[in-house]
Formats: C-alpha cells, structure tokens, sequence
C-alpha cells in the first residue's frame, strides 16, 4: 500500500469510528429523551432534521438527481417504511434497557442476514457462516440469561429490531444494484418523517426548553452519523468499515455508565464476547468470497 492509500485508508476509518460514536450519541439523547417523550416522536425529530442536509444538496445545490428513482420506486419505499419501524423498534429498545445491553442485542441482525439471503436472495450459506450464526445466538443467550433478571420486554423489541435492520441490509443489496445511496436515504428520511408524523397530534409532548438541544442533537447526530460513514465507505474497505461498527459497545458502556450508572453484568460482556466474535468470522468468511457490500452497516438508522 503506498502512501496516497493508507492516507486514504486512515481518512476512513477515522470516519468509521467518528460515525458509531455519533450513532450511540444519537442513541444516549434518545434514552434520556424517552423519559418524557414517546419514541415515534423522537423518531419524527430525527427523521425530519435528517432531511435538512438532502433538502440544502437538492434545492440549494441543484442535486436534482437524488430525487429520481430509477427502477425500483415500490422497493424504496418499502425499505423506508421498515426503516420507520426499525428507528422507533430501536428507541424502544434503548429506553428499556442499559445502552450496552442493546448495542449487542443490535449485533444480532449480522446473525439474520444469512437466514434473510438465503430466503429472499437464494444465495448459498455455507457451513462457516451457519456456524457463526449459531455460535452467535448461544452469545445471545449467554447474554440474556433466560430466568434471569434482564428485561425480557426489552429483549425481544431489540432482536425485532435487529431482524427489522436485517431485511433493510438485504433490500438495500438489492436496490444498490439501480439507485444510488444518496436517493435511498433521502426516500428514507422523508417518508420516515411522514409515517411518525401522523400520531404526533395524539401523543406529542410539548419539550421543554431544556429539551430542544437534545431533539436537535437526535437529529444532528444521526446525520452527522451518515454523512462521516458514507465518507468511511469512501476511503476504506466496507470489512474494515464493519469492524468498526463494534467500537459502539464501548460508547454505548461509557455512556451509560456515565448518564445511568449502568454498568453491564458479567453475562453480558461475556455474551458480547461471542456475539462479536461470531460476526467477525461472518464478516471475515464474506470479506475472503468478496461479498462484503457494507449493506449491514449502512442499514443503520
């Protein structure tokens, strides 16, 4: 690798780790936010300050072209409304449970996704990545410990919305094929707006003054967020960009430790341990047949 290379490489995964720091700061102000708010309200706040980027790059740049779908209209909007569902699932999960509890059970869409390909893509699944995906939810419950005291509620809304995330990694390795990523997010965020905006007038709180910094810091994160990873995919090899993905349990841990006074149990740091594991020798196992397309780690939020 000569220079101009590793600067480049460098310049991504700075960005990589840059960008799940931000996703678990859009994570924490979610979490505090949901003491008082609903989650599809914090969902409606991310989605529409999300927008604001995309609005300036087509109105005030002339970036036309990221309004145009050009194959697959259904399928992009479809994807957007499982992402709609999968952003509030996410909340949810976060306002149950300790952010570092989550953040690992948010691991597991890794482990649907050869389920999911299998199925809807007919792709072949072999014996290396059956066996992550079966030592990856022995992780799982490690983890949970079933009879334990872990949230049981908060369990099974984070694993739906990790199969939720899943089915958007695959439907977006699809759809990469005809539109472009800034088309999809875009279609994202807009109709994501649109779906969380109709209970608002129902369930909407008024914030607080104290609270507006944090709305705004959902949606700025989030954005931020996307911006710097689609810079990480720019620069670096999507494998490398997915390892970084795991530097989240340390957000996560750290924020919680420092807003809740959560520190995870034993159980958990064990099951981490497994869970991660199981998606390195996925992602390992995928980077060697050259499959690896970042679809899992763009899927998020």
């Amino acid at each position: 690798m000569d220079a101009h290379q590793e600067e480049h490489a460098g310049v991504g995964m700075a960005a990589s780790v840059g960008a799940f720091f931000l996703f678990s700061v859009m994570l924490a102000f979610a979490k505090v936010l949901s003491d008082r708010h609903s989650v599809i309200e914090i969902a409606f706040y991310r989605n529409l300050i999300g927008c604001i980027p995309f609005l300036l790059m087509i109105f005030a740049f002339g970036k036309r072209e990221i309004l145009i779908v050009k194959a697959r209209p259904s399928l992009v909007g479809l994807r957007a409304v499982f992402g709609a569902f999968s952003l509030i699932m996410t909340f949810t999960a976060f306002s149950l449970m300790p952010m570092a509890d989550a953040t690992v059970l948010l691991f597991t869409s890794s482990l649907f996704i050869p389920f999911l390909a299998l199925f809807l893509l007919k792709e072949s699944v072999g014996p290396w990545r059956w066996s992550a995906v079966v030592i990856g939810f022995v992780g799982v419950l490690v983890m949970t410990r079933p009879g334990g005291d872990m949230n049981t509620l908060g369990v099974a809304v984070a694993l739906t919305a990790a199969l939720i995330q899943a089915a958007m990694a695959i439907m977006l390795r699809y759809l990469g094929r005809f539109e472009s990523p800034e088309t999809i997010s875009f279609y994202f965020l807009v109709i994501g707006t649109i779906l969380t905006a109709l209970p608002l007038p129902f369930i909407a709180v008024a914030p607080a003054l104290s609270e507006v910094p944090l709305l705004f810091g959902v949606g700025l994160s989030g954005a931020a967020a996307q911006w710097l990873l689609s810079l990480a995919f720019r620069h670096a090899k999507a494998a490398v960009v997915t390892v970084f993905n795991y530097s989240s349990i340390i957000w996560s841990t750290l924020f919680g430790w420092l807003i809740w006074n959560d520190w995870p149990l034993p159980q958990v740091f064990a099951g981490a341990a497994i869970v991660i594991a199981a998606n390195l020798v996925i992602v390992w196992r995928e980077s060697r047949r050259g499959k690896i397309t970042g679809a899992r780690v763009r899927a998020k939020f």
